[in-house]
């Protein structure tokens, strides 16, 4: 088995109605690419009459703002394998998104159907180049009300 790798959020972000934000990321190091294995997300505070919110996974270069750059750090945790040393980076709430993202999957959530997890299929897992990675960012609906969002990735090496 080869190293495994998990992070999250370790707290709430904040969503306000129409504005992208980039709740969790994470970044492989210069020689090492990520191997998305699956995500989760969470939220709280709502009622059962809030609009879904859009959520969207993203592969990021960070040409601008990579993980501790107009965002808050968070620590990476290897749960799997032999001990490799990496220089992984994650972190949460954005101030300033980061670049250049191409959303991979977009879908709408009911934030009061509690967490939601997807463990991509052995061959089916996204891979970053190295240095590059993944982006989830979630957009609340005009009509919906500020929420928090919790996230987290397990990850590989490529």
């Amino acid at each position: 088995m080869g190293a495994l790798y998990n992070a999250t959020s370790e707290g709430g972000v904040a969503l306000a109605a129409t504005v992208i934000k980039s709740v969790f990321g994470l970044k492989g190091d210069a020689g090492i690419g990520v191997l998305l294995k699956d995500l989760s997300f969470s939220f709280d505070g709502v009622t059962s009459s809030e609009k879904p919110v859009l959520v969207e996974l993203c592969y990021a270069t960070f040409a601008t703002n990579p993980p501790g750059t107009a965002s808050t750090a968070v620590t990476i945790y290897q749960s799997g394998g032999r001990t490799v040393s990496e220089a992984f980076s994650a972190a949460k709430n954005w101030t300033s998104e980061p670049t250049v993202l191409t959303v991979l999957e977009a879908f709408e959530y009911d934030p009061t159907k509690g967490m939601y997890r997807f463990v991509y299929p052995l061959g089916d897992e996204y891979d970053s180049a190295a240095g590059e990675g993944f982006v989830l960012r979630m957009t609340v609906p005009a009509s919906g009300a500020s929420v928090n969002a919790r996230a987290g990735m397990r990850f590989g090496r490529v």
